[in-house]
């Protein structure tokens, strides 16, 4: 029985893409979104003069450490490698972990990171893409203005990404859907959390305060601005070896802060690639605490660079990290 080929489909006939955006944020979303930008960065500016007449104890220090870490590698690993490109799979207590962990960092649910983020790959530095430094033209007063944007401008746009377009995956998965409708109770953890501690290690309403201070409102400050700086920063300066469709670069001195991201040049050439420092002396945290995953067996299919991969990205032969 031979059987027939079926016609292909008409111009009319094939599926349109769905639409970039999907509606406005309310005035009221709008109104925390500039609460969370705006508070933490003022907290940032008061901290050094605040920092000579208070001091800094060391219980502030480790509690900032141990938050930055966790919730910056929750946005790297977990946000950005895992949950936006794939980079490795995940069992379920280290998905859920990773989720949680990421929406300490105060930068939105993880639908709305991974939503975001997806957008800004498929139009990066082109239109559509929400946080280009490029939007404005290639002048310097519209690279001035564009920095702007894509440091943190870009919050206040009130256009929601189509979520239904960019993260079908994390819509249909109940597990991150609870970890989304809990959102506001992890905000309050993030901020709460550190004074608890604080404030149970000292034994002191004051101790409680600096905690709060230095590992919640500062630690979220400097993570926010470290973050929104790989979209800023390492889309207008840098070292760009590898051939990529946008103007993203390599810019070291944020490797160690940024925990890897920073080597932003590799990544948009190679999205999926769990490394992002694939050169030998590049830094990258983020590639190590995956690795560390896989050893354990709580991350497979782990999406390591190849030398092979690298010559082809690369103008010159680029040897691979270990």
């Amino acid at each position: 029985m031979t059987l027939e080929a079926a016609p292909p489909r008409s111009t009319s006939e094939k599926r349109t893409p769905a639409p970039i955006v999907d509606g406005q944020r309310p005035p009221g979303a709008m109104f925390l979104v500039g609460l969370f930008v705006i508070l933490p960065t003022l907290a940032l500016f008061a901290a050094v003069p605040l920092a000579w007449g208070w001091g800094l104890g060391w219980v502030d220090v480790a509690l900032f450490v141990v938050f930055y870490a966790v919730s910056g590698l929750g946005v790297t690993v977990g946000f950005h490698r895992y949950f936006t490109h794939g980079s490795f799979k995940a069992n379920r207590p280290l998905r859920i972990a990773l989720a949680i962990a990421g929406s300490i960092s105060l930068q939105g649910s993880v639908l709305d990171w991974v939503g975001d983020h997806r957008r800004h790959h498929a139009f990066s530095d082109k239109e559509g893409d929400p946080h280009s430094p490029w939007l404005y033209g290639t002048g310097a007063s519209a690279l001035v203005k564009g920095f702007w944007h894509s440091h943190l401008g870009w919050l206040f746009d009130r256009d929601l990404t189509n979520m239904k377009r960019f993260a079908p995956d994390l819509l249909a998965d109940r597990d991150m859907m609870r970890v989304e409708k809990a959102f506001p109770l992890i905000v309050v953890f993030s901020l709460a959390g550190p004074a608890l501690i604080g404030g149970l290690v000292t034994m002191s309403w004051w101790g409680a305060f600096t905690a709060f201070f230095w590992a919640g409102l500062v630690r979220v400050a400097v993570l926010h601005h470290v973050t929104w700086s790989i979209n800023s920063i390492c889309h207008i300066w840098g070292e760009r070896p590898f051939a990529s469709r946008d103007k993203s670069a390599n810019v070291w001195w944020l490797a160690v802060l940024s925990f890897g991201e920073s080597w932003h040049n590799l990544h948009h050439a190679d999205p999926t690639c769990a490394r992002h420092g694939v050169k030998k002396g590049q830094i990258d945290i983020s590639a190590a605490v995956i690795r560390g995953f896989e050893k354990l067996g709580w991350a497979t299919a782990v999406r390591w660079p190849t030398t092979r991969r690298l010559e082809k990205l690369s103008q010159k032969p680029v040897p691979a990290a270990a």
